[in-house]
């Protein structure tokens, strides 16, 4: 049984070591294109991933330290860092809001990305896949923490289908508003993940 429980502790780390890993690779590529394109959707979704792999190294530190410190001191820390990450989130949303209606007043046309259609191809494809995965290790391991990640991956997903769109529409049709709509729809992602990570780091206390 103990066997058993450490090979799912590998497991749930080797997880978030591939969605750090991912996440920052996804994030470089996104703000270059992002800002080579003026697209604010693309920058955007980068910035939410470089939130999304700040998370998933708190998650690491956890799993590390399972066993060496008590469970108790565990919460304090991670809790201390939730509340980091949920402050980032909210930064990073009013930005995305600014340079949004920004581009929208000033009628600041974004140049068409084909490569920022093929990043949100490929996240719309393996964060599903990875949600599931820790999703599924989480619950037999117990693990809160885990399980709330992987709805936090899930949302990856669904910003993915948000920047596909705006991307699309200005890629196919020309509809430049389209990106900055699509900027505003990741704005607000951004702020319910800040609230949604403070509220658990509240509700742990």
């Amino acid at each position: 049984m103990k066997e058993k429980s450490e090979s799912l502790f590998q497991t749930a780390l080797l997880l978030e070591y591939f969605t750090v890993g991912y996440n920052i690779i996804e994030a470089i590529l996104s703000i270059f294109f992002g800002n080579a394109a003026s697209s604010i959707s693309l920058i955007g979704f980068g910035l939410d991933s470089v939130v999304e792999s700040l998370s998933g190294s708190v998650l690491i530190w956890r799993l590390r330290s399972h066993g060496h410190i008590s469970e108790k001191e565990e919460e304090i820390v991670e809790n201390k860092a939730k509340k980091l990450v949920a402050i980032t989130f909210l930064i990073l949303g009013i930005y995305v809001v600014f340079e949004s209606i920004s581009k929208l007043a000033a009628q600041e046309v974004s140049q068409p990305s084909l490569i920022g259609m093929v990043i949100a191809v490929f996240s719309l494809i393996i964060m599903p896949v990875l949600a599931w995965r820790k999703y599924v290790v989480g619950s037999q391991l117990g693990s809160k923490a885990l399980i709330a990640d992987s709805e936090e991956t899930i949302t990856c997903a669904f910003l993915s289908v948000a920047l596909l769109i705006g991307l699309g529409a200005n890629y196919f049709f020309g509809f430049w508003q389209a990106d900055p709509i699509a900027g505003l729809i990741i704005a607000i992602f951004l702020f319910w993940e800040g609230y949604e990570t403070w509220n658990e780091s509240d509700e742990d206390e």
